[in-house]
């Protein structure tokens, strides 16, 4: 009866992107952005997978350029706050501009786990442009729970107004979690959040784990639509959250409508947790490296599983996805034992 409140952060038009190559377009948003709002979700992010300003040769070209993604978003939902996530060095000010001008409420800007640094212009000027900022911190398994802590006080001071921690590579078990949530929740003193993928099949025990450490918002997207194994099933959450007694203003039974239509329209086929991203989480290699080293070892004649072992050696973060032929090099010479 008294258990704290809960913010679901709807991520399915964002991270959900990474497993459709960045590819919906705006049908598909407006239909699944007004469910969402009309089930009563909190928070719903919108934009490439990667964030605004990253459509590239790269990490992948968009079907829909950001502003038409957000503007779509934007009146599909008057109820719901509009979110996007940035990446300094894709996305600069202009691109940041131009998301709050087209009705982006709040903003998080996401970096390496040990690299919050490189956030303290964008907090300063989403706080400027009248925002909310928020501050994330990617691969966070890669850095000790002291660590993480000296990263967000960071971004704390830099001007965020929440923090958030992705388990990337979706390796972590609960103990891992609460470790991490503790140490920064007593730490810092705005909203901690917590983003997870599915590898290891423990995103919503994870989920759990952190709210009980003291996280108050939780990411998640539907049917967990996401790269690899996919991430926090947003209708299991909410429903396990209401089981436990925690408050998150989403109608449980309206929920399932956008579960349904993320499911028929968005997705090929649900994410599901196939060797390569069992791997990928046993590893910590970033779950949006499925596709391209299966690929990449499939013409190389190498098994997948091995590139990402190689991968997860060398603590390969996203967008390094040029180092997959590098490590595969490294197997083949390995195999004919030579030295790399």
């Amino acid at each position: 009866m008294n258990s704290p409140a809960v913010i679901v952060h709807d991520s399915t038009l964002r991270d959900g992107q990474h497993a459709v190559r960045h590819q919906l377009d705006t049908d598909q948003i407006s239909t699944y952005a007004a469910a969402a709002d009309t089930a009563g979700v909190p928070v719903l992010e919108v934009g490439h997978g990667n964030g605004i300003g990253a459509s590239s040769r790269q990490v992948g070209l968009s079907k829909t350029d950001d502003a038409t993604m957000l503007v779509t978003a934007r009146e599909a939902m008057p109820h719901s706050r509009l979110a996007t996530l940035m990446l300094p060095g894709w996305a600069t000010s202009t691109d940041l501009r131009s998301a709050i001008r087209h009705g982006v409420d709040i903003v998080r800007v996401a970096a390496h786990c040990t690299e919050a640094d490189v956030t303290e212009r964008h907090l300063g000027v989403i706080r400027d442009l009248g925002a909310e900022a928020q501050g994330v911190l990617l691969m966070s398994h890669l850095a000790q729970p002291e660590d993480l802590v000296e990263q967000c006080q960071r971004m704390v001071g830099y001007g965020a107004q929440a923090i958030c921690i992705f388990d990337s590579a979706g390796t972590y078990l609960p103990e891992d979690v609460t470790a991490r949530i503790t140490a920064i929740t007593s730490a810092v003193d705005v909203p901690v959040a917590f983003h997870c993928h599915n590898n290891l099949g423990m995103a919503v025990a994870n989920s759990l784990a952190a709210v009980r450490a003291g996280a108050r918002v939780l990411d998640a997207c539907a049917r967990g639509f996401g790269p690899g194994a996919g991430n926090t099933q947003l209708e299991v959450l909410v429903a396990v959250l209401e089981r436990y007694g925690h408050p998150t203003g989403i109608d449980l039974r309206l929920v399932a409508q956008p579960a349904d239509l993320a499911e028929r329209t968005l997705m090929p086929t649900p994410p599901t947790i196939d060797s390569t991203s069992l791997v990928s989480g046993l590893a910590g290699v970033f779950s949006g490296f499925k596709k391209p080293v299966l690929a990449a070892a499939q013409q190389a004649g190498v098994s997948p599983w091995d590139v990402f072992v190689e991968l997860g050696r060398r603590r390969v973060i996203a967008g390094q996805e040029d180092l997959i032929p590098d490590a595969i090099n490294t197997l083949t010479l390995a195999s004919m034992g030579e030295r790399p």
